[in-house]
């Protein structure tokens, strides 16, 4: 049965040399819902996952799974007893136990007949395909089949709730995509409640019912997939959840009925005034509104087009160009302001060439200057160190 979930004000304080790992974390599950929590290393989310868990022991704050409080104050119910599985970053296998045993190892509290146990553990290896390996020791496995065993492992008991330590980080990057659909089809098959944690955006939007962004220990925005897409909390996590670039910029006075406001051409690359989605006020109460502010565009909010045109609002230079089956992305140098990523178009566009953009408001977001404490070149967030963010696998 799926366990709800409840994480009211949680802390976690380490020794003076780490200080505060996780700050006044607070968010609720509902049963059955895959919940991913992202962000950078040192964000909190792994020290949350863990404390979950009950490997961690939170400095205040209350955990509750189910009906059951598990970590508060003078409570703390050990790991064995918080009836949750858990499938880990490097798999976790016992070497001298084959597959068979490695999953059957999960139902020893059960106490099943053995014929049952060894029924319910062949009929699992079966359903993560693995049927036919059985007998095989972890070192006889390839990486993606030892992760379907730790994953047979972690859904064999039915337990309520399974947590995923960056599971697919150590797979390359097509058996990843593989495993993701597997662990998702089979969690979502299952039932159960999952709590899954990575730094890989495109993972995350892929994988969620629900995604928690977490930044130096605080959970700085929870919801939906899509929400946290469209509407990000702050700069950081419109960076984080992938931007072609940003710019600075006016905001104008008043804002819309619909949530934009039009931002002029002081201080920035734009050729003419547009128009772009106020984000983040609500969260900070910081208005950008009459304000110097920040434009930040996703890939699906800028288009290439023909400068002769006169109808677009940036204008620049085509630096690189990739194919990427569908059509092509390109970057693009806006002289004096860096770098546009990501930018999708049908037909290709040379090196060199000179080229239009036109944005989008509905992909275009722009926060108060005063709310961005800005991402340092090298920041996990800018993994290209050129100051704007590699886009998230999001569909154009």
């Amino acid at each position: 049965m799926a366990e709800s979930i409840a994480i009211e004000n949680v802390s976690k304080r380490y020794p003076a040399a780490s200080g505060l790992a996780l700050a006044d974390v607070s968010l609720h599950v509902e049963p059955g819902t895959f919940v991913v929590l992202l962000g950078p290393s040192g964000s909190g989310k792994t020290t949350l996952l863990r404390c979950l868990a009950g490997i961690e022991r939170i400095s205040s704050g209350r955990i509750a799974i189910g009906s059951s409080t598990v970590a508060g104050e003078k409570v703390h119910v050990p790991p064995d007893r918080r009836n949750l599985a858990m499938v880990f970053q490097d798999y976790a296998l016992w070497p001298h136990l084959r597959a068979r045993d490695n999953v059957a190892f999960a139902l020893r509290r059960e106490n099943l007949p053995r014929p049952d146990a060894r029924a319910r553990t062949q009929a699992m290896l079966e359903r993560v395909g693995l049927g036919a390996l059985a007998d095989r020791y972890p070192n006889e496995l390839s990486g993606g089949e030892q992760q379907r065993v730790a994953l047979a492992r972690a859904l064999v008991a039915g337990t309520g709730l399974i947590l995923c330590d960056e599971p697919l980080s150590n797979l390359d990057a097509d058996l990843r995509e593989r495993m993701r659909v597997e662990i998702s089809s089979l969690v979502r098959e299952a039932g159960a409640t999952a709590v899954y944690i990575t730094h890989d955006q495109a993972e995350a939007f892929a994988l969620a019912d629900e995604i928690g962004v977490l930044q130096d220990g605080r959970l700085i925005q929870f919801g939906r997939p899509e929400q946290v897409y469209t509407e990000p909390a702050s700069p950081f996590v419109a960076r984080f959840t992938g931007l072609s670039g940003e710019l600075p910029v006016r905001a104008g006075d008043a804002v819309a009925a619909d949530g934009t406001v039009e931002i002029g051409t002081a201080g920035s690359a734009l050729l003419r005034p547009c128009r772009a989605r106020v984000s983040g006020s609500t969260v900070s109460g910081s208005n950008p509104a009459g304000t110097d502010a920040i434009l930040m565009i996703r890939p699906t909010g800028v288009q290439l087009c023909d400068p002769a045109a006169g109808d677009h609002h940036l204008a620049g230079t085509v630096a690189d160009v990739a194919f990427r089956g569908r059509g092509y992305e390109h970057a693009i140098d806006i002289a004096g302001h860096g770098r546009l990523t990501g930018v999708f178009a049908a037909a290709r566009a040379e090196r060199g060439t000179s080229v239009g953009l036109r944005l989008d408001p509905s992909g275009c977001h722009v926060f108060a200057a005063s709310q961005d404490a800005g991402a340092a070149p090298g920041d996990p967030a800018d993994p290209a160190g050129s100051g704007s963010a590699q886009p998230a696998a999001v569909p154009a």
